[in-house]
């Protein structure tokens, strides 16, 4: 079988398509045959060797994919051959509170991905995918949309008649403004492009602000909120734009640090938390319980994930350039 892997820290040109022997499942195990996985912008930060610096080589990347059980080890009861899955992110976290064990387990960093035709996964770290969604909208769902979920349902509470904010366009803010619609929220969108905006807004989002031409965008979502701010932060950005949603929440309101895409330190404006009583916390995809519940809410509605574009397996290295490039709206897709 052919497999991806990271054989180096030297950026795009370390990732080389090579040759493995088709792995069997053991005991509890199953075998996947992949059918596609999704990019998330973790992946790209591991394989320019930008995630972490300890990471063990070499390495199979991607924690998003989706595939077709083929076999079976001893033991196994939770699906059958034939079965439509995806792995979890963090193979261990079944249910429960995080803690510092899990991480040990995340696909394509702790431990190898599935970016290879064929992949081995305990039966406890795959989950059943809706069947009304393609191969390659189920691909997306394990790691961006399992942590909007997390964010704005399972520790956001979100309710009918709130208001969000999400930055840029790309699977997480989408799959919020998605899942805000979902239980009657209202979304706003800060993005760069006019024209994502636009697309955003036909998601369902009620207002889009783009942060180059109205560079104090949390002033103008003071407004949009008649002085009162939203209930929820979705932040991707990081340090570089942390202290602007602290200033757009209201007071009381919630702020799910999720991404790095601005830097991992600056300045953080603390008395604002005081002052106003928000909440900040860290989300950190989610578990097993957390997608399963996912699940059975995309179903029911029948929901969609935003699909940008599709790459073939063997054109992994530009579906990641393109990735860097951040043209994309929505996920970026390898079909195997």
């Amino acid at each position: 079988m052919r497999v991806w892997e990271i054989q180096n820290k030297q950026g795009l040109e370390a990732l080389t398509l090579t040759e493995r022997q088709e792995p069997q499942p053991a005991l509890g195990q199953v075998l996947l045959r992949m059918r596609a996985a999704s990019l998330n912008y973790r992946d790209l930060l591991t394989v320019k060797g930008a995630y972490n610096s300890k990471q063990r080589l070499p390495l199979i990347p991607l924690s998003d994919g989706v595939g077709e059980v083929v076999a079976v080890g001893e033991g196994v009861t939770r699906v059958k051959i034939g079965d439509r899955v995806a792995g979890i992110f963090m193979q261990t976290w079944l249910d429960g509170e995080f803690s510092a064990e899990k991480p040990k387990s995340a696909l394509g960093g702790a431990i190898d991905g599935i970016l290879a035709e064929y992949v081995t996964l305990h039966e406890d770290g795959v989950v059943h995918v809706p069947e009304h969604l393609s191969d390659e909208e189920a691909a997306s769902l394990p790691c961006a949309a399992v942590t909007a979920w997390q964010a704005l349902i399972t520790q956001g509470n979100l309710n009918a008649g709130d208001t969000i904010l999400v930055q840029g366009t790309g699977g997480v803010s989408l799959f919020a403004v998605q899942f805000a619609k979902l239980v009657g929220a209202r979304a706003i969108a800060i993005s760069s492009s006019d024209e994502k905006l636009e697309r955003v807004l036909q998601l369902g989002a009620s207002n889009g602000i783009n942060y180059k031409t109205t560079p104090n965008w949390d002033e103008q979502v003071w407004k949009l909120t008649n002085e009162v701010g939203v209930d929820h932060v979705v932040e991707v950005g990081g340090a570089g734009t942390l202290n602007k949603s602290l200033r757009a929440v209201r007071f009381g309101g919630t702020v799910s640090l999720i991404g790095v895409l601005t830097g991992l330190t600056g300045d953080i404006s603390t008395g604002s938390i005081l002052h106003k009583g928000i909440r900040v916390q860290g989300i950190y995809v989610g578990s097993r319980a957390m997608f399963e519940a996912m699940n059975r809410a995309i179903a029911l509605h029948q929901l969609r994930p935003v699909v940008d574009s599709v790459f073939p397996f063997t054109d992994v290295r530009e579906a990641l350039a393109y990735m860097e490039s951040g043209k994309h709206f929505g996920k970026i897709v390898i079909r195997f």
